[in-house]
């Protein structure tokens, strides 16, 4: 009797365990999201504010901002970078949220790649406008940009991370930036093993974009409907007939 008891206070225990490291895993994965979440849209705020370098918007004050924008990135970075390895080690396969979290890791690449290209542009871009003195700013180019990229860099103040406090809090210059993040794509892609070609997309591609269907019907032309035109003679000249798939016909009735 008292074998059946301790066995089944075990067989308890073992399954309150396995639940509360369900849990945690889930926590940890959900966490991940967000910081991956936040990290594309501050390597996009960077991005953004990237194309008004050499132009009359470039100044002090924007090259600030983009060394604090990419700070920022680079605390998200270190700290994802660990949480995912630590993941997807932890995880077996066929493990519940493996496939999820397959799927963050090579998000998390992609997005690593596109910024170390930004970061490279940027680099760049500082090295042919220098404006480290006043007679600097007379090569700048006159885009007619006009205002700056405050409302950007408040954008990026605003976005919060899943954890507070990040471990690693130094600031990198750029080209040292760079070479950091090589280091990490390649520790990446040394120590798991996820080839990229397995991971597959949970949305189709660019569905945002594409027009509300009505009846489930299909509204897509193709190149033939498109280059139809009706062509109705009227006092011996052509005009439009106002056909629905009348868009390339809308030049040629322009130039008739």
């Amino acid at each position: 009797m008292n074998f059946r008891l301790l066995s089944t206070h075990v067989v308890m225990n073992r399954w309150r365990q396995s639940v509360v490291e369900i849990q945690s895993r889930k926590r940890q994965v959900n966490e991940c999201e967000q910081a991956h979440a936040a990290l594309s849209k501050v390597t996009a705020c960077f991005q953004q504010m990237a194309t008004t370098l050499g132009t009359n918007a470039d100044g002090s004050c924007l090259r600030e901002e983009l060394d604090e924008t990419r700070t920022l990135a680079h605390r998200i970075c270190t700290g994802l970078h660990k949480k995912l390895l630590a993941l997807l080690i932890e995880l077996d396969q066929g493990q519940e949220n493996k496939e999820q979290v397959e799927r963050l890791w090579v998000l998390f690449l992609s997005n690593l790649e596109n910024f170390q290209q930004n970061l490279r542009k940027v680099t760049k871009l500082q090295e042919i406008f220098p404006l480290t003195q006043r007679k600097d700013r007379q090569a700048l180019i006159n885009t007619g940009f006009a205002g700056g990229t405050s409302e950007v860099a408040a954008r990026v103040a605003m976005v919060q991370t899943p954890w507070l406090s990040v471990d690693d809090t130094t600031s990198l210059d750029l080209k040292s930036h760079v070479e950091e993040i090589d280091l990490l794509l390649e520790e990446m892609l040394q120590r798991v093993n996820v080839p990229l070609w397995s991971v597959e997309p949970t949305t189709k591609a660019w569905v945002e974009g594409c027009p509300a269907q009505d009846n489930g019907q299909d509204d897509v032309e193709s190149l033939e409907e498109m280059m139809e035109v009706e062509v109705v003679p009227q006092n011996n000249t052509l005009c439009c007939c106002h056909h629905q798939n009348c868009k390339v016909g809308c030049l040629l009735c322009l130039l008739s």
